[in-house]
């Protein structure tokens, strides 16, 4: 099981930190990523990060805003986002994926509980 946190009412230019914890598997042997949807768009994959920690992707919609890391000792995995803007409201999850990569077209695999960001003055 994954459970999303850290959301919440934020204004514009604000700044969050989400957070994944995973219990009752070893995280580490994931890669993770960080997923969003906002009511009647497509599901848009934000970011992820490899197993290791050793490498990190991002969307076009997170680059220079938003920062993934994990610490597997943990079992956590972090989406720290910033400079957020009205844009950015939506559920947040994170989800297990089979390879993390470049391509920016992950799959979520074990979906996590989602957390809810909402940005608004």
């Amino acid at each position: 099981q994954l459970v999303g946190s850290g959301g919440g009412l934020v204004q514009p230019g604000g700044s969050l930190r989400l957070s994944c914890i995973a219990s009752g598997f070893s995280l580490d042997n994931y890669d993770v990523g960080w997923f969003r949807q906002a009511p009647e768009k497509e599901r848009e994959g934000l970011s992820c990060v490899t197993s290791s920690g050793e490498n990190t992707y991002y969307g076009d919609s997170a680059k220079g805003r938003f920062t993934i890391s994990r610490d597997n000792a943990k079992n956590k995995v972090f989406l720290q986002m910033n400079s957020l803007n009205t844009d950015d409201t939506a559920n947040y999850y994170c989800a297990t994926v089979p390879q993390c990569d470049s391509t920016s077209h992950w799959e979520p695999y074990i979906l996590g509980q989602g957390t809810q960001v909402t940005v608004s003055s």
